[in-house]
């Protein structure tokens, strides 16, 4: 810590250095690389003077203390999700001004900026927040698609991280799958982090009586995307069968029109849409699912498990890593949904060992995952960046 606070003073009296962070997902539009951006921006701030390249999404509901640089948005909405427009124009005159440049994703925004990071000699560093060769398939519904989708970003991805200086990924277990994939370029890992202060386990009672869920009852709960990657019809047939006249089904988010139809009509089910603020529904849950097919490392999870909530998983990404089967959460096979009703249903009717596991799964979390210690690694891979490109002119 020493040496970084040495390194932060000695960047300061050179200049800050300016970062340009190129997003196709932000700020209002919830979602994982949002929450992440959210929690990081604000670090790096003491280091970099910082401009955000996204899609013009909205008001943005923080105050970043950052430059925008807003490209409108497509009128084409696929699922939930509005892109950016081809405007290439503004993300290279953001991109001429940057001393490195930090992409988040490779849509519109994301593979402008590599592209004129590139062409300018800008250092290009990479964070990956998914496995899009494993994403995009699982996202459509169209099996045409699907194998086309695999193949197409298998291909496009190895392209487009191949051509950076730098990769920081969020475990050792995705860098290695990326190695497997050809990807050559350099790795770092920077574990993300959750503010345990923030996601607590709070007053259940209280918390499902301002959600108008009844005190008695068996609250199962997920947040995050509601699309098809998540695997939501798999937790939706395992709801079905849990034996509880209780039960409740929680679902925090906003996604595919036609898969949140489906999910309203579960019997008990609650669908909120995406919030601000998250919290106050993690801690109305009793048990909380996450059914992914595809996830690196989970912020949902980790979130999840800070609020002392038992865990249910399939068993994708750097999760395989954290949780342990038994003691801080539980794994069912992913597809398995007869399975994952029987641990629903173990968990409904055993409230000891909801708080065992709820409990090991916080300390897991306060224990290994900090967004100070992120955000430390995250600047110290881009400081390094910048020494090398320093030494070379």
């Amino acid at each position: 810590m020493v040496e970084n606070a040495q390194e932060k003073q000695k960047a300061a009296e050179k200049g800050r250095p300016r970062l340009v962070i190129a997003t196709d997902n932000f700020l209002p539009r919830w979602d994982g690389i949002a929450r992440f951006l959210g929690e990081i921006i604000p670090r790096l701030l003491e280091e970099y003077d910082i401009t955000v390249v996204s899609p013009d999404y909205g008001i943005t509901p923080l105050d970043m203390k950052v430059r925008r640089v807003l490209i409108p948005t497509s009128r084409k909405v696929y699922g939930d999700y509005t892109p950016a427009q081809w405007r290439p124009e503004i993300v290279k005159a953001a991109v001429a001004e940057a001393d490195i440049v930090f992409c988040q994703t490779i849509g519109p925004v994301g593979w402008l900026a590599h592209r004129y990071a590139r062409r300018l000699g800008k250092p290009l560093v990479a964070f990956i927040h998914s496995i899009e060769w494993e994403l995009v398939p699982k996202a459509v519904d169209t099996p045409l698609l699907k194998k086309l989708g695999q193949t197409i970003m298998k291909l496009l991805t190895r392209y487009v991280y191949n051509r950076c200086d730098l990769l920081i990924l969020p475990s050792e277990n995705i860098a290695e799958m990326f190695s497997w994939q050809r990807i050559r370029t350099r790795k770092t890992i920077a574990h993300l982090g959750v503010d345990t202060k923030r996601f607590t386990k709070g007053d259940k009672d209280e918390a499902k009586a301002k959600l108008k869920l009844p005190k008695d009852s068996i609250v199962v709960g997920f947040h995050g995307r509601l699309g098809y990657e998540k695997n939501l019809l798999t937790l939706s047939r395992a709801y079905i069968r849990v034996k509880n006249d209780k039960k409740r089904i929680l679902l925090v988010g906003d996604g595919v029109p036609e898969l949140k139809l489906r999910l309203k009509r579960l019997p008990g089910a609650v669908l909120p849409g995406a919030q601000d603020d998250i919290v106050p529904y993690l801690q109305a849950m009793d048990v909380y699912v996450m059914p992914s097919f595809t996830e690196t490392t989970s912020l949902a999870v980790l979130e999840a498990m800070s609020c002392e909530l038992p865990v249910i998983s399939s068993p994708v990404g750097f999760i395989q890593q954290y949780i342990k089967h038994g003691e801080n959460g539980l794994f069912y096979e992913t597809k398995n949904a007869f399975e994952l009703a029987g641990k629903i249903q173990h968990l409904a009717e055993d409230e000891t060992m909801r708080a065992k596991l709820g409990k090991a799964a916080r300390k897991t979390v306060v224990e290994q995952f900090s967004w100070d210690k992120a955000a430390d690694d995250i600047a110290a891979a881009l400081r390094g960046l910048l020494k090398e490109r320093a030494k070379k002119s």
